[in-house]
């Protein structure tokens, strides 16, 4: 069984920059990532466009060249790439790390769907875009009902339902009615989220303003059925005409996967994990933390650009004792 310096659990960008880091430092170490290289970027909407600006995504010190203000899911998939070609990393792709186990020797070992390793150190950058978080209301389980929004074409001339008025939310709904679909919105707050993007929340406020898309504010659904959903409003109960419901209501970190390894999470319900600011390392000596996962429930709070710091932090820590 080969050992490492360090393992790193996640093949996103801050796991990258963990990786580029360590290979600055000639450490010997593996990256394992569960699906494609930056596969939580890979999944989301074919059309998005993040809210930062390309030299906020960038690492490893390698420009990320972007004609547009603002760069987009197959920009940033080919910037990653090529951060890829550069570095050559030591990558297991496709991967799933089943379980991380400190033996009595300090020695960590881990143990995937494929194989099994040990290493000295470990760091945990899996972020948080796998877990879905339920509405726990009838109907869920439906196969109309989706977490996860691709594109629009499906959804054209249908009924359409959207829960949440977040980043994910509001760029579903005015997509989806620009290629011809009926759009409702449900949202348990007064008005659009605040975070939206400053060049799209004008927009959603404009078309809910001239009645071109519904949206329901301090509501929620209470049940989804084949045909249609039933919605609890300020005005008492409605039952719309519904082909698909689009729950885009976040998403969470495995937090489950962090306990069994051992990690303290916050007793409150933002569930955040116990970990040194100064050197990310968690309540488990040798165990690190890295990029959105360090948030617990609060994924707004850790994005590529100020999470690419913990790389340097943690590799300097490692390479210092």
């Amino acid at each position: 069984m080969a050992e490492y310096d360090l393992i790193i659990v996640g093949g996103g960008p801050i796991g990258l920059a963990c990786a580029i880091e360590a290979q600055k430092k000639n450490l010997r170490y593996l990256v394992i990532e569960k699906g494609a290289i930056v596969n939580s970027i890979f999944n989301y909407p074919l059309y998005m466009t993040f809210f930062s600006t390309a030299e906020r995504l960038e690492i490893g010190d390698i420009p990320f060249n972007c004609l547009a203000p603002k760069p987009g899911r197959q920009e940033a998939l080919e910037y990653y790439r090529n951060i890829h070609r550069y570095f050559n990393f030591s990558i297991h792709l496709f991967e799933k790390v089943i379980s991380v186990q400190k033996q009595e020797n300090s020695i960590f070992k881990i143990v995937s769907d494929k194989n099994s390793y040990e290493t000295k150190n470990v760091v945990i950058a899996t972020g948080f875009y796998d877990i879905p978080i339920d509405m726990n209301v009838k109907g869920e389980e439906l196969s109309k009902v989706r977490h996860y929004y691709k594109e629009a074409h499906e959804y054209a001339f249908r009924n359409i339902l959207i829960v949440g008025a977040n980043n994910s939310s509001v760029d579903a709904a005015l997509e989806c009615w620009r290629k011809g679909a009926n759009v409702t919105m449900v949202i348990r707050k007064n008005e659009i989220n605040n975070r939206v993007k400053y060049w799209v929340k004008p927009d959603i406020e404009n078309r809910i303003a001239e009645g071109s898309i519904k949206a329901y504010f301090e509501s929620n659904i209470t049940e989804i059925r084949k045909n249609e959903v039933e919605i609890e409003t300020p005005n008492g109960k409605v039952s719309i005409e519904n082909d698909f419901v689009l729950a885009l209501t976040g998403y969470k970190p495995d937090l489950t996967f962090l306990e069994k390894m051992g990690i303290q999470l916050s007793e409150d319900e933002l569930k955040i994990p116990t970990y040194n600011p100064e050197t990310m390392e968690t309540n488990v000596e040798g165990l690190f933390l890295a990029g959105v996962v360090c948030g617990g429930m609060q994924t707004h709070k850790w994005f590529i650009e100020n999470s690419r710091v913990h790389a340097n932090m943690i590799v300097d820590f490692i390479t210092s004792k």
